[in-house]
């Protein structure tokens, strides 16, 4: 499995974003500076992830982005799936699909459910706060 580019910006876009403080407020212009996207890519991203509940924007005056809620409680699989929709190594097993020339006769296709909730399990099991944690905090909570 292969993360899109945009996936992968997703992610580092909210790595950034949880570094203020997760709810500090943070302007698009500022996040494209810190992650070196353009701004044009992480104003589409700011409205992608806002429209799957990871984060929230405000127009005006003290207005910015900010997490939607704790980094904590946000899991690569929540970023992933808010770029990418539901998580699954293969469109067989999604309600509807009958476009593969096996599928009559494959025995593997049961199993791909199983396959798809271990993957989505791994990938929420890592969460923004690992993943917002910069190598001097690491180091020094190494040192602690």
């Amino acid at each position: 499995m292969r993360l899109s580019s945009m996936a992968d910006y997703a992610v580092v876009t909210m790595c950034a974003a949880a570094r203020h403080c997760g709810f500090a407020r943070v302007s698009a212009s500022e996040l494209a500076q810190e992650t070196g996207l353009p701004l044009p890519t992480v104003q589409k991203l700011v409205s992608t992830l806002s429209k799957g509940g990871l984060l929230k924007s405000t127009r005006g005056a003290g207005g910015g982005i900010q997490l939607a809620r704790p980094a904590a409680a946000i899991s690569l699989a929540d970023i992933v799936e808010a770029v990418e929709g539901p998580i699954a190594l293969t469109a067989c097993v999604e309600d509807g699909r009958h476009d593969c020339a096996l599928e009559k006769n494959c025995s593997v296709r049961p199993h791909w459910a199983l396959v798809n909730t271990t993957m989505r399990s791994a990938l929420d099991a890592v969460k923004l706060t690992e993943l917002a944690r910069t190598q001097t905090q690491e180091l020094a909570q190494e040192l602690s």
